[in-house]
């Protein structure tokens, strides 16, 4: 409020300070009243705050009237201003701000009109009285707290409202002094009255879980407080087609995960299977023995472990020239040949050693190492009849 004409400041602080310098010294006999030292009043309505004062002695006037009446607010966190004052028959005052009684009168209380939540505060009043010179003062003070009712508050819903799902309903008003309390109702024709812990009364949180066809309705909260309430509401409308699409599509993504980790375990067994018979094959090929291609019909092994005889159909042929097909090739006799021991030394050669006629993948010089006897095989023309 901005403070209206009036005295000095330096007059005001005088008197506050007269004031107490004669209720210390004892010779004042002015007595202030003030009506309750706190007062609740409505926003938008209008309040009085009561004072007056009294006088306990004879006075030399007749009626001693005050010269000074002066109203001061005090808000917390504010420096205090002046709202009213009234000095030697002339008012000046705040709009709205207003004194009940016509001046002079013992009875100053202050009136307000239209109040606004910003009135609220401590007011402090002054008064002055002089009686032939002897001056009288007095002080007095009281708390006026206006009161907000609340606001019209605001609904929502928050969530998907399908069956099974849960939800929040929230109800929040702008402004109420004191604080709102909340309550949630459903409306006809299902009434039902809800509680905490579903409903959270401070912050005005309805919490619905494991919603039903049934829940479905007009959701309704009301926000109060000691001097007002105010009311909205929410249509809730609890559905099933979103909850089928979803069961299916998770079904449909299980199926899909399924498939994929069985294709890359398949994926991941044949995989070690191939690695597996290549090192079984090199296992093999290094473990399995080699045997010699011994002819059933002509090899003879005597018992004591030594080969007597071996006797092939191929004949020895020469180290150099060819035969003409269909001739016979004399075949010399082995056994005419002097053949190494086995147990004689043998002797380096210095040219070359010529390739040897083989049987059976055995190379000649192999079986005079095994004490094999050379026999002469009579020749086979091509219809297979001896010569």
């Amino acid at each position: 409020m901005v403070p209206p004409p009036g005295p000095p400041w330096s007059l005001q602080l005088f008197l506050l300070g007269m004031t107490t310098f004669v209720s210390v010294s004892g010779e004042a006999q002015l007595e202030f009243h003030v009506g309750s030292p706190r007062v609740e009043a409505v926003e938008g309505a209008e309040v009085v705050l009561p004072a007056w004062y009294t006088l306990n002695r004879m006075m030399s006037s007749p009626k001693p009237e005050a010269s000074y009446v002066l109203w001061f607010l005090d808000q917390s966190g504010k420096e205090m201003v002046q709202v009213l004052s009234y000095i030697e028959g002339r008012l000046l005052s705040e709009p709205r701000i207003s004194l009940v009684h016509t001046m002079p009168s013992r009875n100053v209380s202050l009136k307000l009109v239209q109040l606004q939540e910003q009135d609220s505060g401590h007011y402090r009043c002054s008064v002055n009285v002089q009686d032939q010179g002897t001056p009288m003062s007095g002080v007095g003070s009281l708390e006026l707290d206006v009161l907000v009712s609340p606001a019209a508050p605001s609904c929502h819903l928050h969530g998907v409202p399908r069956i099974g799902a849960n939800v929040t309903l929230t109800c929040l008003t702008p402004r109420s002094k004191p604080a709102a309390q909340y309550r949630w109702e459903r409306l006809p024709p299902r009434v039902q009255f809800f509680f905490s812990p579903a409903v959270d009364s401070t912050r005005g949180s309805l919490f619905l879980t494991n919603l039903s066809a049934s829940m479905s309705g007009v959701y309704v909260c009301r926000a109060s407080n000691k001097v007002g309430s105010a009311q909205c509401n929410v249509t809730l409308e609890v559905t099933s087609g979103p909850k089928a699409a979803v069961v299916a599509g998770a079904v449909a993504v299980t199926l899909l995960v399924l498939v994929v980790l069985a294709a890359l375990v398949l994926l991941y067994c044949h995989r070690e299977k191939m690695q597996e018979e290549p090192a079984n094959d090199i296992k093999e090929d290094a473990v399995a023995p080699r045997t010699l291609p011994w002819p059933k019909s002509s090899d003879t092994i005597s018992k004591n472990g030594t080969l007597s005889s071996v006797t092939s159909a191929r004949a020895l042929r020469p180290s150099h020239g060819s035969t003409r097909p269909g001739a016979l090739t004399p075949t010399p006799s082995l056994s005419s040949q002097a053949l190494p021991s086995p147990g004689l030394p043998r002797t380096n050669r210095t040219h070359p050693p010529t390739a040897s006629p083989t049987l059976g993948g055995v190379s000649s010089s192999a079986l005079s190492r095994m004490g094999a006897v050379p026999v002469m095989v009579p020749a086979q023309n091509q219809a297979g009849s001896l010569v």
